[in-house]
């Protein structure tokens, strides 16, 4: 895992290197694409510390704090901004119509406001998205494929995101059509990610949906395991979320983005311009399930539904 100091480069920057600002709503401790990123800097020839430096900012889920970061960097001129989630991007257009950025979002960046047009993005941005506010529909439809008597799920969104409505509506949307009752919970904290699990139980909810938000991302891990130590079925995004005791995961490949995030920083750093980089779609979606918590659950998967998992955790 690459961890870097918040605000600090890696080596003091010498005279006409470039310098990438990388934001981000999370927090660095536990954030794995970050060396995803990096990697596909290299695959664009680039070195942070070689050939360029960059200056990190992370929020701490504290997504208010995210147009003062930018603003710290537009001042201090970088030739790039690399906005890694979807609130930082939209912090970064709000605040600047002129130094390049390149954004990774789980929503649609055209509803978001991002570009006008993902083949021909419009001024200063493009990116990536993974589209995995569209994939939490399914998460519902799965997890419903293997309790099909639990009536009562719990959906988890962080309030402060941008994501929150959409996934919301779409996840509504769904229950109502498999005649489901969804109760939303609200998270905005990493601090409290206990308190969730715990009132799974108070609301007689048989299930728990996360929905798609950097903050949820920053503690996968961790989520998957409280799923497991509460004995809650619950399904993610996120790889790291099954590794950690979670029953499921189904998402665009968030790591994918990452990668293809810091090729086109890369590319811009070499003199292309956003306009001209068609905004980029994760197309391989992945469906993971840890068999082993499904049996300390007591669940029995289907078999058609392990048949098409691109992973099973025994």
């Amino acid at each position: 895992m690459v961890q870097r100091p918040p605000g600090r480069a890696v080596r003091a920057q010498q005279p006409g290197m470039p310098v990438i600002g990388f934001v981000n709503g999370a927090s660095p401790g536990a954030y794995p694409p970050l060396s995803i990123f990096l990697k596909g800097l290299g695959e664009a020839g680039l070195a942070e510390g070689h050939d360029l430096t960059i200056e990190y900012r992370w929020a701490h889920g504290q997504y208010e704090r995210l147009p003062a970061l930018i603003a710290d960097l537009v001042q201090r001129k970088v030739s790039v901004i690399a906005a890694t989630s979807t609130a930082a991007a939209l912090a970064a257009r709000a605040a600047n119509t002129t130094i390049p950025i390149v954004f990774t979002t789980s929503g649609d960046p055209v509803q978001l406001g991002l570009v006008s047009s993902l083949n021909k993005p419009d001024g200063n941005l493009t990116g990536v998205t993974q589209l995995n506010v569209e994939s939490t529909p399914k998460r519902l439809e799965l997890m419903h494929e293997v309790l099909p008597s639990a009536a009562n799920i719990a959906l988890l969104v962080n309030p402060a995101s941008p994501l929150a409505d959409p996934v919301s509506q779409k996840i509504n949307a769904t229950a109502a059509t498999l005649g489901l009752k969804l109760q939303v919970l609200r998270l905005s904290s990493e601090q409290n990610l206990a308190a969730v699990f715990e009132s799974m139980a108070q609301l007689r909810a048989e299930a728990l949906v996360i929905g798609s938000d950097a903050l949820f991302t920053n503690r996968a891990e961790q989520l998957g395991s409280l799923a497991l130590r509460y004995r809650v079925p619950a399904i993610y995004q996120n790889s790291e979320f099954t590794e950690g005791g979670g029953l499921m995961s189904y998402s665009g490949n968030v790591a994918e983005g990452y990668r293809l995030a810091g090729v086109y920083v890369g590319r811009i750093i070499k003199g292309e311009k956003p306009a001209d980089l068609p905004v980029q779609q994760v197309t391989k979606v992945e469906l993971i399930i840890n068999l082993k918590t499904a049996k300390a659950l007591g669940i029995t998967v289907p078999i058609s539904l392990l048949g098409r998992a691109d992973k099973v955790i025994e």
